[in-house]
Parts: C-alpha cells; sequence; structure tokens
C-alpha cells in the first residue's frame, strides 16, 4: 500500500511541478527546511515514563487554538509539537521553543515518515482539526501509535470533495483512534468517512478557549506612534484581508475615518499596498527613525505587512472588519477582536467559521454586511456608541459560554497515554474519557 502511495505522490508532483515550483519561488517558500522535510534533525531525548504525546498542527491557526492543550500536557508530561508551514513554525517557536521540542512535520513519502517516527518516538498523536496522511497513519498503526484528529473539523467543502472518493479513503480514517469534533454536523461527517461511530464525540472548539477577554495589549501604542495613527479619530481594522478586499474597504470606509488593513499572507502585501493609495506600510516605518515613528505627514491608511502584530492593531480599533468574508475564501477567524471588545462585521461569506459566527450573530455580537452595504454598516456603528457596546458585551458572553473544549480534550489525551501504556492501542473511549 505505501508503495502505491508513494508512487501517487512521484506521479502527482512529476505533472504538477511547474505550477508547485512556480509558486514556491515566487513566494520564497523554497527556502523551507528541506532536510526536516524529509524527516532528517536533531535527535530528540527518550521519551519519559508515561509516554510521549505528539501535536501537529498545521500553520498558525491550528498552533494557537491548541496553545492552552499544548500547556496544560506539558505542564505534566512529555510533548513534541510538530508543524508544516513556515510561519506556523515560527509562532510555535514564539510560543513554545523554550519550552518544548517543535519539529517539522514531514513529507507524506514513506521513507520521511519513518524517519520521523524513529526519530520523535511518540506514544500517541493528535492531529489538529484534520491533517490525515495515508502514510503517516499507516506507519503509526504498524508501529501500535494511536492517532486521533482534535478539534475535528470537516466542512462541508471538504466533505463534498473527500466523499467521491471515500471507498478509498475509508481504510485511512478508520485507524483513527478518536476523534473529538467541533459541531455535530463535523461529527457526522467523520462517520461518513468512515470513523466507527463510538471513537467520535462532540467536544466544541477549543478556539473559544483562546480567546483572552481583556482591552489592552501590550504594544498597540507603540504600533500606533510608529505607523502615526491618530488616535483621536476613528480607525477600522480589517483583519486577514485577500486580494480585491483592500480596495472594497478603501471605498467604504467613511470621510474622516481611518483604515488599516492587515493582509493574510505575505505574498498579498504589495497588491494591498497598491489598492491603499499613499499608505504608510508597518515594515517602511519600522526603522523610520531612532524612535520608530512615521513620517509627519497625515495619512488615513495603513498597511500590517509584517507578521504577529495584527492582535495589537485589533486594540487599537474602533471598528473591525473580518477579511477574507466577501471572497471566495470562506471567511477568516472572528474571535480575536471580539474577545477584545471590538464591534465586529463580516462578510458574507464564512463557511469555513460557520459555527462560531452563527452563534455570535444570533447573540448579536457579529454583525454580517455586504459589498455593496458596508460603508452603510460602517457609517452606523462608527455613529452608535450604544450599538458598538452592546455588540461587545453579547460577544464576550456568548465566548465565556462556549469555553471548556481544551479541558475535555486534554482529559481525553490522557486517558489514551494510559490506555496505550495498559493496553494494545486504537482502544481509546473518548466518550468515557470526556465524560
Amino acid at each position: 500500500m505505501t508503495a502505491l502511495v508513494d508512487a501517487a505522490y512521484l506521479l502527482g508532483m512529476t505533472v504538477a511541478a511547474p505550477f508547485w515550483g512556480y509558486r514556491m519561488f515566487s513566494r520564497g517558500k523554497h527556502r523551507t527546511d528541506w532536510m526536516a522535510r524529509i524527516g532528517r534533525g536533531a535527535t530528540l531525548p527518550p521519551p519519559r515514563r508515561g509516554g510521549r504525546i505528539l501535536v501537529h498542527a498545521v500553520s498558525v491557526g491550528e498552533v494557537n487554538a491548541a496553545r492552552g492543550m499544548i500547556e496544560a500536557m506539558a505542564a505534566h508530561g512529555d510533548v513534541v509539537l510538530s508543524v508544516t508551514t513556515d510561519t506556523g513554525y515560527a509562532r510555535a517557536m514564539q510560543l513554545f521553543g523554550q519550552r518544548l521540542p517543535v519539529v517539522r512535520y514531514p513529507f507524506d513519502a514513506s521513507f520521511a515518515v519513518q524517519r520521523f517516527l524513529q526519530r520523535v518516538q511518540p506514544t500517541a498523536v493528535a492531529l489538529m482539526e484534520l491533517e490525515v496522511w495515508p502514510n503517516f497513519m499507516q506507519a503509526c498503526t504498524q508501529r501500535g501509535i494511536p492517532v486521533g484528529v482534535v478539534n475535528g473539523r470537516l466542512s462541508d467543502r471538504s466533505f463534498r470533495r473527500y466523499r467521491p472518493a471515500r471507498s478509498v479513503l475509508a481504510s485511512m480514517f478508520r485507524q483513527l483512534s478518536f476523534v473529538t469534533a467541533q459541531t455535530q454536523a463535523y461529527a457526522d461527517h467523520f462517520v461518513a468517512m468512515c470513523v466507527p461511530a463510538d471513537r467520535v464525540v462532540v467536544t466544541g472548539t477549543m478556539k473559544w478557549d483562546t480567546a483572552e477577554i481583556t482591552d489592552t495589549v501590550e504594544g498597540a501604542e507603540v504600533l500606533a506612534e510608529s505607523l502615526g495613527i491618530d488616535r483621536s479619530k476613528p480607525l477600522v481594522v480589517a483583519g486577514s484581508t485577500a486580494p480585491g478586499e483592500e480596495a472594497l474597504l478603501h471605498a467604504s470606509v467613511p470621510d474622516g475615518v481611518q483604515l488599516l488593513c492587515a493582509p493574510r499572507k505575505p505574498e498579498w502585501f504589495q497588491a494591498a499596498a497598491d489598492a491603499l493609495p499613499k499608505c504608510v506600510r508597518r515594515s517602511h516605518c519600522t526603522h523610520a527613525s531612532s524612535s520608530g515613528r512615521a513620517p509627519s505627514t497625515c495619512h488615513d491608511r495603513f498597511l500590517l505587512d509584517t507578521i504577529g502584530e495584527l492582535r495589537k492593531a485589533y486594540a487599537l480599533a474602533t471598528v473591525v472588519v473580518i477579511g477574507r468574508s466577501f471572497c471566495n475564501l470562506h471567511g477568516s477567524d472572528m474571535m480575536e477582536p471580539i474577545s477584545l471588545g471590538k464591534p465586529t462585521l463580516i462578510g458574507p461569506r464564512y463557511g469555513d467559521f460557520a459555527d462560531m459566527a452563527e452563534k455570535l450573530i444570533q447573540a448579536g455580537g457579529l454583525r454580517v454586511t455586504s459589498p455593496t452595504d458596508l460603508h452603510r454598516d460602517l457609517a452606523q456603528l462608527l455613529g452608535d456608541s450604544e450599538s458598538r457596546r452592546e455588540m461587545v458585551a453579547a460577544g464576550r458572553a456568548v465566548i465565556d459560554r462556549e469555553k471548556g473544549a481544551t479541558h475535555k480534550n486534554v482529559s481525553l489525551l490522557q486517558s489514551v497515554l494510559l490506555q496505550t501504556q495498559l493496553a494494545p492501542p486504537n482502544h481509546a473511549s473518548p466518550q468515557r474519557a470526556v465524560s
């Protein structure tokens, strides 16, 4: 089976080489850690008594969602965190680099997977949200390592892609020892993909637990001073924007209101700058002077073309707009600005975050707008301080109500590790573990 999978990967990579090669070089992703991606790297110490849990998070969002769970597990046990993307790896090193091993997840070639597992020596594996690969699953099964999906998410869109290949993928999904799903709909999708129903349990999403309800963020005022943001004037912050949305926001923000856009991906920075005439770019003003201040010329358009400062920008906002929701990219996470007490608008396309969004919308903590209504809705919200206060209170109440998934997942993983020590793997019972 592994030989067939390897052959399929090789054929697919060969056919698609011109496309993915161009994308990698044009976006600078060819400079990734290639040796780590084939399973090589520093030797890790043997697992401690009680076993080692390998938590795999693809990128920044999964790393952030897993933060509380990893911290809880690491406080009393042996944890290794693996990450796929460069930005995810940087975030993981920022959070955990001094406390636990952070490694690159390998390509799903059989030789890379075997080398990786030999180096890490996990007792059990927790895959954040999905990220199920055939060679990795097969290798873990052969080694008696239980693998499960934590904070599982199999959206309608993803399920529609997987379902036609269910007969091929079924054996891989059957190998999962447990799935903790964010919603009942996601749980049903996992079962439909042939995960045994008694291995699937709904725990909610851990993203509610990552939301820190606070009114201040360290470094926010320094960011405002560096960019030259006028703190006496209203500011709209648009987070995780996609190409085309910056132009929409520029045209929709009322006169006299400042706008800061933070594109989702670095390769989108230049197009965003072109869409925001005479904008101040964060990357250009960090060394503008010894104080780090932007030029004294008055500006009302700002571009956050750096990584890791969006939370600071949200803390400065009068109103927040969630990006990737006015195009075909299915939305972005709205949790952080709402937890920071910011009235928040989102476009009509938020399918990847539908469960969270619907709960917030129903409670009045999030409002949906459209490209044609964005100007009107921004003007209304900016001009009505009472509406802003009501939205903030409603949104924070939902966050408080929905917390708890992290504790359930920690309990499950501890149970899996214990059962792995005492009995053959692949018999974890999520429903007992989280009851």
